[in-house]
């Protein structure tokens, strides 16, 4: 049984004596949500009062513009980002494919970083070990695991921590849009991995400005906009009104 309950979240980053306009503006295109200043430092506040309840069979889709807070939401759950307000109960396995090579060395070969990550994932170091072959020859990147990964070029990088990464299968699966990595035969196998993890995850979160692949997936979608959850409920609902907003916004021009 998987299960995920936010009540009253907020994500703040603090930038201690960064006054200069154009640094507040990079924060706030990177991170969405709100600035604010006190004294000499500044404060993005990337989530605002954000509560949210999943259960099994849930597939929630997340919109929004460019630096909504989509991507931080995912890092939230995922354990990446704790809160900095709030309460953040998770039920269940997770496997996120927000931050793909989050824990790996780029000085250590190949085979040791498929350790690493899958540690970092919360897997004892003996399953990490039963796992290894499987993710090295879905990798296909054979002899080229031996060498450290810093000599990896990126497609060969995101190859290895996409194998790595979709090697269990969760109660929980968090995405951020759907990727595309490597060659076309690659794409091809990584398409048919998520497709096969999402239909066994107890619970999808997915971020995409892919308004239809939303529809298609999802039965709750949330619309966030500057770190706050705009509207929530069933696709057709909440995407037609984002869908409509943004309709609106091109005619008119900028808000």
């Amino acid at each position: 049984m998987a299960r995920i309950k936010l009540r009253g979240v907020v994500v703040e980053f603090p930038v201690v004596n960064a006054s200069a306009q154009s640094l507040q503006l990079r924060l706030f295109q990177a991170l969405g949500g709100q600035l604010s200043a006190h004294h000499r430092t500044v404060l993005v506040k990337a989530l605002s009062g954000v509560d949210l309840e999943l259960h099994d069979g849930d597939r929630l889709g997340l919109i929004g513009d460019n630096g909504s807070g989509k991507t931080t939401l995912l890092r939230v759950l995922g354990g990446v980002y704790p809160p900095s307000r709030g309460v953040v109960s998770i039920d269940g396995s997770i496997s996120s494919l927000t931050d793909l090579a989050l824990g790996m060395d780029p000085e250590s070969s190949g085979w040791e970083n498929i350790i690493f990550r899958c540690v970092f994932m919360g897997l004892s170091f003996r399953k990490a070990k039963v796992l290894s072959p499987g993710i090295a020859e879905f990798s296909g990147l054979g002899t080229y695991l031996d060498l450290p990964i810093r000599s990896y070029s990126t497609g060969m990088l995101l190859r290895l921590a996409f194998a790595i990464s979709t090697s269990i299968e969760p109660d929980i699966l968090l995405m951020d849009e759907m990727m595309a990595v490597g060659d076309a035969d690659f794409i091809a196998k990584a398409k048919r991995r998520l497709d096969e993890l999402m239909g066994k995850a107890n619970i999808l979160a997915l971020a995409s400005h892919d308004i239809p692949l939303i529809e298609s997936i999802c039965n709750k979608v949330a619309w966030l906009e500057h770190g706050v959850i705009k509207h929530f409920g069933p696709p057709d609902v909440v995407a037609g009104a984002y869908l409509r907003r943004s309709e609106q916004r091109d005619i008119s021009g900028p808000l």
